[in-house]
């Protein structure tokens, strides 16, 4: 990997695992120490999404959202290999695994360590991550990898489209068959808050950054905000595992009973897109960052919809704020993986 003055990776996301760390451990001791407090911020909701949380959420998306560009997807045909295996995984596979694996998990394997209503909202977490790619830390993970900058702006801008149209049905079609009752219209609202709102703003802003071709204005524009991003992120640590302080000390194990699960979905997917790829002959830039995009999870929107879903202390959004605490080192071990083996495909 690349030093850290040469890294894609600033300061806070060099770190986020540590700033996650403490971040759980802040909220988990400002929960307990303050829980009237979070009792309040937890009642300030419009259509079960809590408004405090939206704020932190959109801050965290919208820098994300503005790296996104639409008019890329001319070049969809000139690799279209590297596209079937993201999109294939995203959307015929992932999601689907890991309902299997949360039910195999909690149903059976956990059955002894979980009440049979938390297991169902756990699953219900898993889900959610599952159906949701990833469309913000991707740019990242393919820096670290030296992919194709240029082709993952098209995976990623296609998964969103799509995601547009899919993730509802998909979440809802996956939380039934686990005997959860969905409520469309609260799904259909995450939707509209977290995908589609943020990515129009991203798209307006886009333009007016870009009206003279100018990349560079749209690069500066990023580098200011990312910081935000990643604050927003960090405050929705604070404030969920506040909300859920009470629970963690009562069951502190419930934190790597939810890992478990999640670990053998990440490095699973991973190694099927990857082989997939090196089978394929596709070129280490594209089959890389490919992998990467099905195996990495568009944590935000998961966490925002398991709030709206289940409430603030539910389960099911610890299991999705778990998803954020295991995703980083697993991600970075796989870039490290990916680079250590980038010999073995085509140039």
């Amino acid at each position: 990997m690349a030093s850290a003055e040469h890294s894609p990776l600033g300061f806070f996301e060099r770190y986020l695992s540590l700033w996650v760390a403490l971040c759980i451990a802040a909220g988990v001791g400002l929960g307990l120490i303050l829980p009237r407090v979070f009792s309040a911020i937890a009642i300030l909701e419009y259509a079960n999404v809590n408004l405090v949380v939206a704020v932190f959420i959109w801050v965290m998306i919208y820098p994300m959202m503005v790296n996104v560009d639409f008019a890329s997807i001319k070049d969809v045909g000139k690799k279209p290999k590297g596209l079937c295996i993201t999109l294939v995984v995203n959307w015929l596979v992932k999601p689907f695994t890991m309902a299997a694996l949360g039910i195999l998990f909690f149903e059976h394997l956990f059955a002894g360590f979980v009440d049979p209503q938390s297991a169902k909202e756990y699953i219900a977490g898993m889900i959610l991550l599952g159906v949701a790619p990833c469309t913000a830390m991707v740019f990242v993970w393919s820096q670290l990898v030296r992919g194709d900058a240029n082709y993952t702006l098209v995976q990623v801008s296609i998964n969103d489209i799509i995601m547009v149209f899919a993730f509802a049905p998909i979440a809802a079609l996956l939380l039934g068959v686990t005997d959860i009752v969905v409520p469309w219209e609260t799904l259909f609202l995450s939707v509209v808050l977290y995908v589609i709102i943020p990515l129009a703003f991203g798209y307006l802003t886009r333009r007016a950054l870009d009206r003279a071709d100018d990349h560079e204005r749209i690069a500066e524009f990023t580098a200011k905000v990312k910081p935000f991003s990643v604050m927003g992120l960090l405050a929705t640590v604070v404030l969920l595992f506040g909300f859920q302080a009470q629970t963690i000390i009562d069951k502190p194990s419930v934190i790597a009973l939810i890992a478990a699960p999640l670990l053998v979905q990440s490095y699973g997917i991973f190694i099927i897109a990857y082989f997939w790829g090196y089978v394929w002959r596709v070129p280490f830039a594209t089959a890389a960052p490919a992998a990467l995009i099905g195996t990495s999870n568009f944590f935000e929107l998961a966490v925002a919809v398991a709030i709206s879903l289940f409430g603030l202390n539910s389960g099911a959004a610890l299991a999705t704020v778990v998803g954020v605490l295991v995703e980083v080192p697993v991600m970075l071990s796989l870039v490290a993986f990916a680079n250590r083996t980038r010999h073995m495909f085509a140039t």
